[in-house]
C-alpha cells in the first residue's frame, strides 16, 4: 500500500508539472480595449483555437502602452497592432516612410524585429487612420470621394462645417496637414470644435446636422460611418499616417508555432476597410458580441467551420 501511495504521489506531481507546462506552452492572445481591438484580438483567438494551438485569453488587457509594454516582457504572445504606431514606439514620427502604405509595414516591421524580436504579419488593407467624412448626401451631389474633391469643392466657396476635437484643430498631424498637402483652409466658421476627442460624438453632430454641421473628423474604420450615412474621403496624397492592422507576434512563439502565420494572413488579407466598418458597426452600434461577429465573420468566409 506504501508503495502504492507513493506511486499515486509520483504520477500526481507528474501530472501538475505537466500541467503547468500545458499553461506555460499556451499562446497568450491579447488585444487593446477599444471595439477593434477586441474583434480582431477574437480573430486570432478563435483561429488558433480552431487549429489546436492552445491559447489563454487576455483581451482587451488596455490601451497601446500597457499592450507594448506586456509582450515585450513576454506577458502576453501575440495581438494586433497598427503598423503608423511605430513612428510613436521608435521616436520616428517624422519619417515620412510611415504615410506609405509598404514602406511603413517593411519600417516597423524590420524595427520590431531588430529591436524587440517581434514579428509583424500581414497587414489588413486597411487604414484606420484620421480620416474626414461627409454626410452621403453632400458626397453624392457633389461627387467627394477624396480629399481633393473635398478641397476644390472648399476652394470653391462650397458650404462646409466640420465637427472636429481640439486636437484634430490644432495638431499638426491632424487638419493642419491635410489643408497643406490639398492646399485649402477652413475658416472658424466652418468649424465646431467638441470637447474631447471622441469621434462618436464628431459623428453625431454630422449626421444630426447639429449647429449646420456635415462634415466630421474620423477614423478610418469606425462603425458609426455607416450606419449613420456618412463616406471618409480617401486621402490619395498621404497626409496621414498609415495605421493598418496586423497581428504582432512574439519571435519565439512563431518559431515554436509557424502555423500560426499561414492561419492568420489569409483572413487579415479580407479586411478591407469597409468590412472593418461593417464589423465594427455590428459591436459598437448594433451592440453584438465581438467574440461572436468574429466567429460569425470567419465562419461566413470558411475560416472556421
Amino acid at each position: 500500500m506504501r508503495s502504492l501511495g507513493a506511486l499515486a504521489l509520483i504520477l500526481a506531481v507528474a501530472l501538475s508539472h505537466s500541467l503547468a507546462r500545458a499553461r506555460d506552452d499556451a499562446v497568450v492572445v491579447a488585444s487593446k480595449i477599444d471595439t477593434e481591438g477586441a474583434l480582431l484580438g477574437n480573430m486570432i483567438l478563435a483561429l488558433l483555437q480552431a487549429h489546436g494551438v492552445a491559447v489563454e485569453n487576455k483581451l482587451q488587457l488596455g490601451p497601446t502602452n500597457i499592450v507594448r509594454a506586456a509582450i515585450l516582457a513576454g506577458q502576453v504572445d501575440i495581438y494586433p497592432e497598427y503598423t503608423g504606431n511605430g513612428a510613436l514606439f521608435f521616436h520616428q514620427e517624422q519619417d515620412p516612410a510611415w504615410k506609405n502604405w509598404q514602406r511603413g509595414y517593411a519600417l516597423v516591421e524590420r524595427l520590431c524585429r531588430e529591436r524587440n524580436h517581434l514579428v509583424w504579419l500581414t497587414p489588413a488593407p486597411a487604414n484606420n487612420t484620421w480620416v474626414i467624412a461627409v454626410r452621403k448626401d453632400l458626397a453624392e451631389h457633389q461627387h467627394l470621394v477624396s480629399m481633393d474633391d473635398f478641397a476644390n469643392y472648399v476652394k470653391e466657396g462650397g458650404r462646409i462645417k466640420l465637427a472636429a476635437s481640439a486636437e484634430f484643430v490644432e495638431s499638426p498631424s491632424a487638419l493642419p496637414a491635410f489643408e497643406a498637402t490639398y492646399g485649402f483652409r477652413l475658416s472658424d466658421e466652418q468649424l465646431l470644435t467638441l470637447s474631447g476627442g471622441n469621434t462618436a460624438a464628431t459623428l453625431r453632430a454630422a449626421a444630426e446636422e447639429m449647429s449646420g454641421v456635415n462634415a466630421a473628423m474620423a477614423y478610418g474604420t469606425d462603425g458609426a460611418l455607416a450606419a449613420l450615412g456618412l463616406v471618409a474621403l480617401g486621402d490619395d496624397k498621404g497626409a496621414q499616417i498609415v495605421y493598418a492592422p496586423a497581428p504582432v507576434v512574439r519571435e519565439a512563439v512563431l518559431q515554436d508555432h509557424p502555423e500560426i502565420r499561414a492561419v492568420l494572413d489569409p483572413v487579415f488579407a479580407t479586411l478591407t476597410l469597409e468590412t472593418l466598418q461593417k464589423l465594427n458597426a455590428e459591436i459598437a452600434v448594433n451592440g453584438g458580441e465581438a467574440s461572436a461577429v468574429a466567429v460569425f465573420y470567419l465562419r461566413s468566409k470558411n475560416f472556421l467551420p
